[in-house]
């Protein structure tokens, strides 16, 4: 059975304005310019789309699991309206202040997950994120990963994206 490629995509910084701490509400998350154009080119060249982020906020009492959940539930129908389907969202709501867990970023296990869930060839997949954390969770995970600067388009990353799976 053919596998599935996807991006793995990070957050804050890279889906959203990153405000420098915490997104910690809907009324805080503003995607940034490029992200529908870019997403949209990603799935029409056979990309699955996945969501990979850490959301330490909730174990420091910033905001709570509902709080996330309304901005995911947003930026998926945002997606709908632009013709993207989110394949999936993974998030740890973790924080090591508060403990140790596996699911974190630099940790890799919230991308193995997808790819079990979604038969996703980690080989043919991209981890794209705007921390040496996001690429550690790739690589862990045998994604390999493009660090983008914080906040920037990233559509400047797609040609490079579509053009190494051709």
């Amino acid at each position: 059975m053919e596998r599935n490629k996807a991006v793995f995509l990070d957050r804050d910084g890279v889906i959203n304005h990153d405000p420098g701490d915490y997104t910690r509400s809907l009324d805080e998350f503003h995607v940034l310019p490029t992200v529908f154009q870019a997403l949209k080119q990603l799935q029409d060249a056979g990309f699955l789309l996945v969501l990979i982020t850490n959301q330490g906020g909730i174990a420091k009492g910033q905001y709570t699991h509902e709080a996330v959940d309304e901005i995911h539930t947003s930026f998926v129908a945002s997606c709908a309206e632009h013709g993207i389907v989110i394949t999936g969202i993974y998030y740890s709501p973790h924080h090591p202040d508060f403990g140790e867990s596996l699911s974190r970023k630099p940790g890799g296990l919230m991308i193995e997950k997808a790819c079990a869930r979604y038969n996703i060839d980690p080989s043919l997949s991209w981890m794209i994120g705007d921390k040496a954390r996001d690429i550690e969770a790739g690589n862990s995970a045998g994604v390999p990963g493009i660090q983008i600067p914080v906040n920037s388009d990233l559509i400047d990353v797609v040609p490079q994206l579509i053009a190494d799976h051709d």
